[in-house]
């Protein structure tokens, strides 16, 4: 059996008693050695040398009514008992230096006497584990028989041994993360831990974040979503204030942004407070931060360490305590070499990166989102819209495979449910309702895809490598290369560029045949990956 040990404050006003009469009223460091089913080998008790007479009473009091315990007086000098800092300091000093032992003894620490910021003091020492105990708080009773001695209740702050708090905790973060998603139930592994992540630095970070993705992936809505989880656990009071960088422009972008005095410049006819201002105690989101000129980046840096910013055309500096999210297509740490982007910024905004997969690279994702567009629409429009079974069998074939690129990521596949739903025959998306879309998406692509092919093979070969091309030998390998990056492997990619003709032979290697073709312009898998991703 582990010997039990207590550590506990001698109570000035609780502890204290006099002649007889003591013993009819709850003193809680005696009480607490009164108790048949508790036994306490040994009492630690710390006391201030002011109270040497009360702690020689208290001492002799426990002896009579427990013998068996050994009361330990410890000195401890608080210059100030309602200072929180002198008192945590000379507690845990004592915590650090006490000799515990854990696989011999059991503790527990007592919170009933003492200032209240002593009890504070030892609930945050106990639960950062500089005391290896169980708390232990004692109250006076009622009942006739247990009037000196009270009753107690030991707290044990391993929450992970209460399942209803730890179930509690559970839930809750499942409707956080759940929330971030818009309640849609996604299976893409990486984009669940990727919003797993998102949710625990949402709710203990008030530093910058850096949402990255193409577009249509999500940023701005995942960025509200960020702001609505903050307010509703009350960490932040002020508002959501969202601006697209690539609108501004100029003055424009700095008025805009850091605000004006009236004056500050042709058209100026009153002050202007600006986004940063707008944003405080709330959060600025930032969208395309990576259009931002050279200017707006030096006083944006200056605004997110300092809190403090010069509106144009003021001689006073305004403050502002904002978190800041931004968001953007871009590849940074490129512009940064290409000096469109200061360095010290970045590495200010980007402590937390968060990049967002486009639609393409969560096929198994579609069909729950499929569901939630047709939710969105039936609340827009108040219509009820379904799809078959044959339907939606058609479309997600369709949408998960390589010649769905969804280049506009949600934005595509909004557009396409919103025309399908429209469109619906008595409110249901049938199978040639999805033939007609899957028509017309490929149009919508084919006429877009020319400009993206001719970015991708510039990427690829640079100018240089295009101009020594025939312009057959060109427009096929721009093909090749898109196809490439819309698949997920060499081989997918293969099947998908010889998907008739590998329907003639007994032994298909498309994989093969595809390293043979690229092996041509001196290009293997991994350069043409390797590159980047498709621009969207």
């Amino acid at each position: 059996m582990k010997k039990s040990v207590a550590i506990g404050l001698l109570g000035p006003v609780l502890d204290n008693g006099k002649g007889a009469k003591r013993w009819e009223r709850w003193r809680p460091s005696v009480a607490l050695c009164q108790h048949e089913e508790l036994l306490v080998d040994r009492f630690v008790l710390l006391y201030q040398r002011r109270y040497a007479s009360l702690l020689e009473r208290i001492v002799e009091d426990i002896r009579q009514v427990s013998p068996e315990t050994e009361v330990v007086p410890q000195l401890m000098e608080f210059d100030d008992p309602w200072d929180f800092e002198n008192v945590f300091g000379a507690l845990h000093d004592f915590a650090r230096e006490y000799p515990f032992d854990p696989d011999q003894e059991d503790y527990l620490v007592h919170i009933t006497t003492g200032t209240h910021v002593a009890q504070i003091c030892l609930f945050l020492l106990t639960e950062a584990h500089y005391f290896p105990a169980r708390l232990i708080q004692t109250s006076p009773s009622r009942k006739a028989d247990q009037l000196a001695s009270g009753t107690y209740s030991i707290i044990d702050l391993d929450l992970s041994r209460y399942d209803r708090i730890a179930t509690r905790f559970s839930q809750e973060q499942r409707d956080d993360i759940s929330f971030l998603k818009s309640g849609i139930e996604t299976r893409n592994a990486r984009f669940n831990h990727l919003i797993a992540q998102i949710e625990q630095v949402a709710i203990r970070s008030v530093d910058p974040i850096l949402i990255t993705g193409p577009t249509g992936a999500g940023k701005s809505k995942l960025a509200r979503r960020i702001f609505e989880l903050k307010k509703a656990r009350r960490q932040i009071p002020g508002n959501f204030v969202e601006v697209n960088c690539a609108t501004l422009r100029g003055d424009a972008a700095m008025s805009a942004l850091f605000g004006h005095r009236r004056g500050a410049f042709t058209g100026a006819l009153q002050d202007r407070q600006g986004l940063l201002r707008a944003a405080d105690g709330g959060i600025l989101f930032l969208d395309e931060v990576g259009e931002l000129g050279r200017d707006e980046q030096t006083m944006l840096l200056r605004a997110v360490e300092e809190k403090r910013f010069m509106p144009l055309g003021s001689d006073a500096e305004t403050e502002s305590d904002f978190q800041l999210l931004c968001g953007t297509n871009r590849d940074l740490y490129q512009d940064v070499d290409k000096g469109r982007f200061r360095e010290d910024l970045l590495a200010r905004i980007n402590l937390w990166t968060f990049a967002l997969p486009g639609l393409a690279d969560r096929p198994e994702d579609i069909e729950p989102n499929l569901d939630y567009e047709l939710d969105r629409f039936t609340s827009r429009t108040g219509a009820r819209i379904t799809i078959n079974k044959e339907a939606r069998q058609h479309l997600l074939r369709f949408a998960t495979s390589a010649e769905a690129t969804w280049p506009a990521n949600f934005r595509d596949l909004n557009g396409a449910v919103t025309r399908m739903a429209t469109l619906a025959p008595t409110g249901r998306i049938t199978t040639e309702t999805v033939k007609e879309e899957v028509a017309r998406l490929h149009h919508a692509w084919r006429s877009r895809g020319g400009n993206i092919k001719e970015e991708i093979l510039l990427e690829v070969l640079g100018q240089g490598g295009i101009e020594k091309l025939d312009l057959f030998d060109r427009a096929q390998l721009a093909e090749v290369l898109r196809v490439c990056r819309a698949s997920k492997n060499l081989s997918e990619a293969g099947r998908t560029l010889f998907a008739v003709s590998r329907q003639e032979k007994k032994q298909a290697n498309d994989a093969d045949r595809l390293r043979k073709y690229l092996a041509r312009f001196d290009l293997n898998w991994e350069s043409v990956r390797s590159t980047g991703s498709t621009p969207h």
